[in-house]
């Protein structure tokens, strides 16, 4: 989307200040808010990509005046509501609502041990075949979707190098809508900070990016 929510590469935002020995979590809260997250995602009512887009459908100034698992908060809320998981009601007074349905909890420890090592599909998939190879000069297409995507921003329209092929994965920009997993080879792209950035940037350094078939033409 083109929101506040894609940061790579804008200016101004502030300065990164790394914390020294940072501890996994600063506050109890938010552990339990990654531990809800993860619990959440075993129902399989909604998947990884609509959750990121989710988060990017967020108000600006929350997603701005929200910290990082505030945000999870928030989102996993609307997500609740949204497949009828819970009602707003309950979620305001934290009682059951007598005029919802209840449903029998699916995730027990044996149902969160089996999804939990069911692993992913593998990413070699010759029913598949790649777009680019290795090597190969490729633009990112300058694209501004309206739903989710993963082409950052910034490197729509520039010119990089194929450096990698990692296989084949599902492709989020139609999997966060539900409209099939689309699945297809995802490239390590090169690109110069240069040309990323123009002639202010420096001649030595750039940016891998990891795009997918439909993010890129031949140059």
């Amino acid at each position: 989307m083109n929101g506040v929510h894609d940061m790579g590469g804008l200016q101004d935002m502030g300065p990164v200040v790394p914390e020294k020995d940072e501890p996994v979590f600063h506050a109890v809260w938010e552990g339990r808010i990654l531990g809800i997250d993860r619990a959440l995602g075993l129902i399989c009512k909604w998947n990884l990509d609509e959750w990121r887009h989710q988060i990017e459908l967020l108000p600006p100034a929350d997603y701005f005046r929200l910290t990082y698992y505030e945000r999870w908060l928030r989102v996993n809320e609307q997500l609740l509501v949204k497949h009828g998981v819970v009602t707003a009601k309950e979620l305001e007074t934290g009682a059951p609502d007598p005029g919802f349905a209840k449903a029998t909890p699916l995730l027990t420890p044996a149902v969160a041990a089996q999804r939990l090592g069911r692993g992913i599909p593998s990413s070699h998939d010759p029913k598949v075949p790649p777009q680019f190879q290795v090597g190969q000069r490729v633009r990112a297409r300058n694209m501004n979707p309206t739903g989710h995507t993963r082409l950052p921003r910034y490197a729509r329209g520039k010119l990089g190098i194929v450096t990698i092929d990692h296989g084949v994965y599902l492709f989020p920009d139609t999997n966060a809508h539900f409209q099939g997993e689309n699945r297809q080879h995802v490239y390590s792209v090169r690109f110069a900070a240069r040309e990323l950035w123009g002639v202010n940037a420096s001649p030595r350094d750039s940016v891998h990016l990891d795009l997918w078939d439909n993010y890129l033409e031949h140059a």
